[in-house]
């Protein structure tokens, strides 16, 4: 009597591989694995590593790359063994994956509020050896905090934050900053490491009068800390943080720290995410700028790459100049620009490519529409690769991503934890 076979298919993700060479080799572009896929090219993650290593080293600045952009303990750990002091996160939940992933000193630029959230990073505390972070910005927040802490003869490291009108979390004045200094003094929960602050918030249209504002604002940061430090307000550690700085600024941020010549037990960290893969749209655009106005970022040779990349079928020619990719809204980043051609292959082979022929004008949940030139050979089944604009919003679509070297050969394969 003949019997089926039982087939197994181990496909854990949405992009999982379903072939690989005799050898076990698994490549995307001869279809090994399920599109569309998220990849990222090593050599360019890697060159990205060491550019803002050098530039924080430069600067004579720490680097606690902001991890809420990747959330990938594989990239965390590449981060560090290039030469990171730490890394940067949002919530408590984010930290224990950092502290999963071997991190020791962790910020987390936000708030702490909530009986679950303190209790985690509590028991974080005691079962590791590592130092967190958490901002405050308000009295009630630090009462909170402390209470709980106190009661468990626990003492939680906070940064003030200061903010700006308008934006997001941060004192608004100095003399909120002084008040809820002096009160975290008296808690007995808490040490107040340091300051942290985020001018990301500040664009418009207008660069010059941009860079303006947050040349006032930081500033306006450095005059504070230097009188909390001068009122003592930092006795209680040794190492004072004073932390900022974004994807976009840390040109400016690096250069008025400096400048602010505090004492020699302050560590000037900056905290940029997105350099990690970088882009072809919001950042590449805003590194451009950076590189017109910081000789230093010329200086060091070479520069960020763009080193994510989308690759996705054509699964559709159903008119004349439009193709229908197999690729959406769930699967990548349209919040600053669409996801944008970059090249082309068929049966594993690239097909000559120009950036003008095609263009993504319309994405859908898992459609996404792409319009190109009339004397373009286009069939289905051929593979288009994208770049991608603000990677953050492609990381946090993916469970798992492939690391790839420039034949698209898989190197490893890497978690998200989002």
């Amino acid at each position: 009597m003949h019997v089926d076979k039982k087939l197994t298919i181990n496909a854990e993700h949405k992009a999982a591989a379903m072939f690989s060479s005799s050898e076990g080799k698994i490549n995307i572009l001869n279809e090994d694995t399920c599109l569309p896929a998220v990849v990222i090219k090593t050599q360019a993650l890697d060159n990205n590593i060491r550019w803002m290593q050098q530039y924080a080293n430069q600067s004579h600045v720490s680097l606690a790359p902001h991890g809420k952009t990747t959330m990938t303990p594989a990239i965390f750990r590449r981060q560090l063994e290039g030469g990171a002091w730490g890394i940067g996160v949002g919530t408590a939940y984010q930290a224990k994956v950092a502290l999963d992933a071997g991190v020791s000193n962790i910020i987390i630029a936000n708030q702490l509020v909530g009986k679950s959230n303190i209790k985690l990073i509590s028991e974080l505390l005691k079962q590791s050896s590592a130092t967190i972070y958490c901002c405050v910005d308000h009295q009630d927040n630090a009462i909170q905090l402390s209470d709980f802490f106190a009661a468990q003869n626990q003492k939680m490291q906070v940064l003030l934050e200061l903010g700006i009108p308008g934006g997001r979390c941060g004192c608004r004045t100095e003399q909120e900053a002084y008040q809820l200094a002096a009160l975290i003094k008296t808690l007995p929960g808490l040490t107040l490491s340091g300051i942290e602050f985020y001018e990301g918030i500040i664009h418009s249209n207008d660069l010059p009068a941009d860079i303006a504002v947050i040349e006032t604002f930081i500033q306006k940061v450095i005059t504070i800390t230097r009188r909390l430090f001068n009122e003592n307000s930092f006795d209680n550690t040794s190492d004072v943080l004073l932390t900022g700085a974004g994807s976009v600024w840390y040109d400016i941020v690096c250069r008025q720290m400096q400048q602010a010549a505090l004492p020699d037990n302050f560590r000037y960290i900056i905290r940029p995410g997105c350099y990690i893969t970088h882009d072809r749209g919001v950042y590449a655009e805003a590194q451009q700028s950076l590189r017109q106005r910081e000789p230093l970022a010329c200086e060091l040779g070479g520069d960020l790459i763009s080193a994510l990349e989308l690759v996705a079928y054509i699964q559709s020619l159903p008119e004349p100049h439009l193709a229908i990719v197999n690729f959406g809204k769930r699967d990548a980043a349209f919040d600053s620009g669409l996801p944008q051609p970059i090249a082309h292959y068929r049966n594993g082979q690239s097909i000559p490519f120009k950036s003008a022929s095609m263009r993504t004008e319309n994405l859908m949940d898992q459609h996404a529409m792409v319009k190109y030139d009339t004397d373009l050979d286009l069939k289905v089944g051929d593979i288009l690769i994208f770049g991608t604009s603000h990677p953050c919003i492609t990381f946090d679509k993916w469970k798992t991503l492939y690391l790839v070297d420039d034949n698209y050969d898989v190197i490893e394969e890497i978690n998200t934890f989002f």
